[in-house]
């Protein structure tokens, strides 16, 4: 009976018309499995706990911080920095022990197990708040504990993100010069 359920999962819908008068039992015990195995393979977040990076963090700048943004996805909860146009922005995200200010060099007080470090090459804008303790609200987040501004230092943001373990991270770029760019940190869960 299991290698018959097993055959219907695999032909579909079209196979379970064309069995005709097989017991819908037999399919709906099998519906749960494959939904789960779909879900995981959906899910592989194999990004890696490495540091990674683009560009060099030292140079001209050619954006400005405008926002922090935070959303939650099935697989990974999403951090997104928007930065205003001009060149493709530096930046820089690791795991680290602490998150330090920028310029003091004062250890700030996070909450989670876990921290990222996240550098982006460019100042913060006007309506920026580059100290702020909670940047983006992340209540209720399956893997974000906390996001706080660590400052804004020779013409370097900092970001520090809270997490609730290492865990798999990646990190890219969207945008062009004209539109603006934004910096998308995804964490599994």
């Amino acid at each position: 009976m299991r290698r018959f359920a097993n055959v219907v999962a695999a032909l579909g819908t079209v196979g379970v018309a064309a069995l005709g008068s097989v017991g819908v039992a037999s399919v709906t015990a099998v519906a749960p499995a494959v939904a789960a195995t779909h879900h995981a393979a959906a899910c592989a977040t194999n990004w890696g706990t490495n540091a990674k990076h683009r560009g060099s963090t030292s140079g001209t700048v050619a954006t400005r911080v405008l926002a922090v943004r935070a959303g939650r996805h099935g697989c990974f909860d999403r951090l997104v920095i928007d930065l205003s146009g001009g060149r493709r922005p530096a930046f820089s995200a690791q795991y680290v022990r602490h998150i330090v200010a920028q310029g003091s060099g004062r250890v700030l007080r996070m909450r989670g197990h876990a921290f990222i470090l996240v550098n982006v090459r460019g100042p913060g804008g006007a309506h920026y708040p580059s100290n702020a303790v909670n940047l983006a609200s992340v209540a209720g987040f399956t893997t974000f504990r906390q996001v706080r501004g660590a400052g804004s230092f020779e013409r370097i943001t900092a970001i520090g993100l809270g997490v609730r373990a290492r865990l798999p991270f990646r990190v890219f770029e969207l945008g062009s010069p004209t539109s603006g760019w934004r910096i998308v940190i995804d964490v599994g869960h």
